[in-house]
Order: C-alpha cells, then sequence, then structure tokens
C-alpha cells in the first residue's frame, strides 16, 4: 500500500472504533496533519453526532470549520473526551516524538486535557528508540541562540526551522539524540529557559496507537 492509503486505513479504522463510543455532549481533541485530515474526512461521513471540538492548530481549524463542525475555544470546555493525533516517532513504550508540522504546544496542551489519547500511525513510524526523527523543540524568538547553546550541551544539534508557529514561536529541530529515557529528556528539555515545550510526549503518552501495516491491516495496541 502507498503511505496515502495507510494513511488512509488507519483513519478509517481507528474512526469506526471510536465510532462506536462517541456521545453527542462529547468534545474531541482532533490533531494535526495528513493522517489526522483522513480521519476528519471520516468524522464528515459519519451520521454519529458530538458536541463540538477542540483543534491543536489553525490549519485543523480550517479544515474542521469547513466542514461546519463546531471548534470551541479549550479554554471553554472542562473536558476533553478524547484525543486523536498522529506522531513521527512512536517507541515500544508508547512515547512519542511529534511536532514536524509544528504544532506540537498546542497538541500537547489538548494531550493533557484529554481523558483518552489516541495515537494514530504507519509502521514506518515504530522504532526502538526515539530520536532518529529530530526532536522539534518550539522556543520563544528572543531565546533562539541560547536555547541551541544548552541542547548542544546535551549532545543535540540544533538546526532553526523556517518561518513561526501558530503561536508566533520559532522550532529548533534537535538531531542527535538517544531518546532512551524519555520521561527524563522532556522535562530536562522543557526546564531550559526559553523553552516552551519540547516534542517528546511521554508525560502524556497515548493509551491506545492504532498502527497501519503495509499488507493493509491495522493492528490496535493498548497500552499498561
Amino acid at each position: 500500500m502507498s503511505p496515502d492509503e495507510l494513511k488512509k486505513n488507519v483513519a478509517k479504522v481507528a474512526f469506526l472504533h471510536l465510532e462506536q463510543q462517541i456521545q453527542p455532549n462529547w468534545v474531541l481533541g482532533v490533531g494535526t496533519g495528513s493522517t489526522i485530515n483522513c480521519f476528519i474526512d471520516c468524522l464528515t461521513q459519519s451520521s454519529q453526532t458530538f458536541a463540538s471540538a477542540v483543534s491543536s492548530s489553525v490549519q485543523t481549524t480550517e479544515r474542521l470549520k469547513a466542514y461546519n463542525i463546531n471548534v470551541v475555544d479549550i479554554n471553554t470546555v472542562p473536558e476533553v473526551m478524547v484525543y486523536i493525533d498522529g506522531a513521527d516517532e512512536v517507541d515500544p513504550s508508547f512515547a512519542l516524538i511529534k511536532g514536524g508540522g509544528g504544532a506540537l504546544t498546542r497538541e500537547k496542551i489538548v494531550a493533557s486535557m484529554a481523558n483518552k489519547f489516541v495515537c494514530i500511525v504507519d509502521e514506518s513510524k515504530l522504532v526502538d528508540c526515539l530520536g532518529e526523527f529530530p526532536v522539534p523543540v518550539e522556543v520563544l524568538p528572543l531565546a533562539s541562540h541560547p536555547v541551541a547553546t544548552q541542547l548542544s550541551k546535551l549532545g543535540g544539534h540544533a538546526k532553526l526551522r523556517s518561518g513561526l508557529t501558530d503561536n508566533g514561536n520559532c522550532i529548533l529541530d534537535v538531531s542527535g539524540l538517544e531518546i532512551d529515557e524519555p520521561d527524563y529528556w522532556e522535562r530536562t528539555i522543557n526546564d531550559i529557559p526559553g523553552v516552551v515545550t519540547a516534542g517528546i510526549f511521554s508525560l502524556h503518552r497515548p493509551q491506545e496507537i492504532f498502527v497501519a501495516t503495509a499488507d493493509g491491516s491495522v493492528d490496535h495496541r493498548v497500552g499498561p
């Protein structure tokens, strides 16, 4: 199967699984990226209703609104029932690297509010140890050089990504790190002055992961 077919397949299977659980009063959290765009397409084809959605990016908000899905400010909802998103890397313990699309801070906020975090990926995103994919780190623009210096002391090589996030910040893509202890690395990078958040999702890991495989099947994995 092609990469696009894998994304459509995993999005469809994950949606059919979640569709049985969705209630009319639910607030859904919706992530960002091409795989999530496929999931949004599934949402629009369903007769199942839900109250509203909170979005992790301007791009996702625009796509949801184009389908007449009610998108609300996350500050106005008491809880998010389910948050669904993709990932750039997934390790065996369900720790993730996210932020390739630049929405890591908003994604982490929604994930932290959700009663359940569901991740949908294809098998190419599975790794034994995080870090081959550069770790995105969102930083305040005035702190990009000091943060890059501190990251180099940790063994990383930080490259400034062009453009700004939806929050008006910069992203440093950090290569050369072996994320063997994801909790430690997430806290350590987050503690650098000027960092908004690191794209390591270890303190808020998904409870469920759907993995599309090349033979057309989708593996549903549930965490401990």
